[in-house]
């Protein structure tokens, strides 16, 4: 796998994709893609998911200065350090999950969800809204960027096959036997209510997104 499988593109205004082929465990074709907002002062925050490859850190270059590097949930922190090195003055803002979990113990971590005070403000939140599912067992946070009306979220929702991030492999995206997980199926509503330890907090977090004027969706699955 090379870093030219790497698909970039512009979808909103600002907003910015990284979408590439990842393979859950080296044999669920997943796909990941990295997210990037351009703020209004001209700074950049970054939703790290992927690796940073000649081509994303040229096209965030080219955007602004890095200011926010943050992880969406547990699981989706593998990048971090490597982003922080490129980009030393900016905050990596994570779940508190993701502090145990990083394989740098040396990161620091300037914002932790999950640790710091609900109503903690990061330093985005002009034109980045942001909701943590603490319910949630991957302990994902959503993000909304009212200005492109654009949804950023990791694993809450998950839309597969991974047809973008493997269209330019010479792998194919689609799940073996399986076949697709589409956000608007019976299948996502039984998974993020299984995957839900707190229904009650589901429900409250669930309730404040979709209070959210968003017109598309920016998954890091699919």
């Amino acid at each position: 796998m090379t870093y030219m499988e790497t698909v970039i593109r512009e979808v909103a205004k600002d907003v910015w994709i990284f979408s590439k082929p990842f393979a859950r465990g080296g044999l669920i074709p997943f796909g990941g893609r990295s997210t990037a907002v351009k703020l209004s002062n001209g700074g950049v925050w970054v939703l790290a998911s992927t690796p940073l490859s000649t081509e994303t850190k040229s096209t965030l270059d080219k955007m602004g200065p890095v200011e926010y590097i943050v992880s969406a949930d547990r699981v989706h922190h593998l990048f971090l350090t490597e982003y922080k090195t490129a980009y030393p003055n900016a905050k990596v803002i994570a779940p508190a999950d993701v502090v145990e979990r990083h394989g740098n113990k040396d990161l620091k971590f300037d914002g932790i969800w999950g640790k710091d005070p609900p109503d903690t403000k990061y330093g985005f939140e002009d034109d980045i809204q942001h909701c943590y599912f603490s319910g949630f067992v991957n302990k994902d946070v959503a993000f909304f960027h009212p200005a492109s009306k654009t949804l950023i979220e990791a694993d809450l929702l998950l839309n597969l096959p991974a047809t973008e991030q493997y269209s330019k492999s010479k792998t194919s995206g689609k799940i073996p036997v399986f076949g697709g997980f589409s956000p608007h199926g019976w299948a996502a509503a039984r998974f993020a209510w299984t995957m839900g330890q707190d229904r009650e907090a589901m429900k409250r977090d669930a309730k404040t997104v979709s209070q959210w004027d968003f017109e598309r969706i920016i998954p890091a699955t699919g």
